[in-house]
Order: structure tokens, then C-alpha cells, then sequence
């Protein structure tokens, strides 16, 4: 283990990191240091901070969570750029494609920590290895139809999978919501706890898990995420090709 913190533990404005010596990664989202507006930066951050995360043998497990009492609720919708323009929602495609990639193939358990509501990216938090949720979390997602745009970023296979297809598709077609204890009861989540417990619990979850041998751990991931990696290398294209082609109709709608 180095005891300097690598150069992009600072390199993203959107994101604080730490590490403990064992090897725990804690990624917390933020926004000026309180809970997290999602923009165009941290949509271009995020991917490349997994590659340098996934690049970093010294990083044993990774936990993610949010600042405050919410995981990601806000999004700045201007910031994501011209997204009926076909140029630019290529980048946002590249963007989107990379980011649940390297997230499921990072070679690290991955836990999250979710601290209260989330209704931007909740596919970040459900695709952990093991998901942890304040009883004050309501899961949704806020910005697709809001927006006018299908949910073809990925958010569509982590809500099958961890959901159950039938469930999931009602949930994207009315828009709807769903708690901690929901999710609990329908396998997304592996335990609710109260809000101050969260964090706590993921840190020593992943402690234990850092204490087992290198290998290990991280052929544990790869092994146990092979499934999703798949689904997501199989379907992100198409998914958010027609999402951009739904953004792209914006454009045209009286």
C-alpha cells in the first residue's frame, strides 16, 4: 500500500475519495461539499475516475455513497449539453457506455452505501455487489420521462436485475417509486438500516472483505458480476442509442 494519496483522489470536483491503509476506497458523490447535483462534469468524471480506480491494485474494495441525507436527487439538465444534436449525445453515449461498464468490471467488491433518496443514477448504487439503504431511501427515477427520453443508459438492466423484469418495466412505464423496504423485500437491497448506520456498516463490511487475500477478493467480483457485465456489454449500445434518438425528436415536437 502507498502512503501518498494518488494524484485523481483530488482530480474530480464531484467527488471525495479516501482510503484506508487495508485498501477501502470510500467514492462520495458531492456538490460543493453538501449532496450531489449530477452535471455534465460529473457525467464526463465519473468513468474516467473508475478507469484511474481500476488501474490502482492498492484499491481492495470500493464504497460508494452520497453526502448528506440523499444519495443524488438534483441534476442539471442544461449542463449535459445539446442532447438533440447527434454529435454531442455521441459523447454522452461513449460517456454513459463506459461508465456501468468499468463499473461492473471493476475487479473490487463494490458496496453501496445509499444515504437517503435517489432518483438520478440509481443504477450506480443497485449495481453493487452489495447495496446498503438508509430507511429514509425512495428509489426512482426522475429524469428519463421527465425529460422526454427513454431510460436506455443502463438504468434499464440494473432495475431487471435487481427487480425482476416484470416490476421493473411498470416501475419505467408509470414512472413510479419504490422504498428501502420495497427494495429489501424484493432482493435489491441486502439491509436497511437508520441513516447514521449506513456508512458505518458498508466500512465494515468492506474492512472484512479487504482483510481477505488479494486474489480473492478480486476474482470474487469478477466472478460473481459476470452476468451483468454481459447483459450491460450486450445492451448499453442499443439502449442509449435510442435514447438519443428519442432526445433527438425533441427537437421536433411542436
Amino acid at each position: 500500500m502507498t502512503t501518498q494519496a494518488p494524484a485523481y483522489f483530488t482530480a474530480f470536483e464531484n467527488l471525495a475519495m479516501s482510503r484506508t491503509d487495508s485498501g477501502v476506497l470510500t467514492v462520495r458523490f458531492h456538490t460543493d461539499g453538501g449532496p450531489a447535483t449530477f452535471t455534465g462534469r460529473t457525467h464526463t468524471d465519473f468513468p474516467r475516475a473508475l478507469f484511474e480506480i481500476g488501474e490502482d491494485r492498492d484499491n481492495r474494495v470500493l464504497v460508494l455513497t452520497g453526502t448528506g441525507d440523499r444519495f443524488m436527487t438534483e441534476i442539471d439538465g442544461a449542463s449535459l449539453g445539446a442532447i438533440t444534436k447527434p454529435a454531442e449525445w455521441d459523447r454522452t453515449l461513449a460517456e454513459g457506455r463506459r461508465v456501468l461498464q468499468r463499473l461492473v468490471d471493476l475487479e473490487m467488491p463494490v458496496i453501496a452505501a445509499v444515504n437517503g433518496p435517489v432518483s438520478v443514477h440509481s443504477e450506480y448504487a443497485l449495481l453493487a455487489d452489495i447495496v446498503l439503504a438508509a430507511d429514509t431511501t425512495v428509489f426512482s427515477d426522475f429524469p428519463h420521462l421527465t425529460f422526454g427520453i427513454v431510460p436506455g443508459d443502463g438504468i434499464q438492466i440494473a432495475w431487471e436485475e435487481a427487480l425482476g423484469v416484470n416490476r421493473a418495466r411498470h416501475l419505467a412505464l408509470t414512472q413510479g417509486s419504490f422504498t428501502a423496504e420495497q427494495a429489501e423485500r424484493w432482493g435489491a437491497v441486502a439491509e436497511v438500516l437508520p441513516l447514521e448506520e449506513v456508512l458505518p456498516r458498508a466500512l465494515r463490511l468492506a474492512e472484512d472483505l479487504a482483510a481477505r487475500p488479494l486474489l480473492l477478493t478480486r476474482y470474487l467480483a469478477v466472478t460473481l458480476r459476470q452476468r451483468i457485465s454481459r447483459r450491460m456489454a450486450e445492451a448499453l449500445q442499443t439502449g442509449m442509442a435510442l435514447e438519443g434518438l428519442t432526445a433527438a425528436d425533441l427537437a421536433h415536437q411542436g
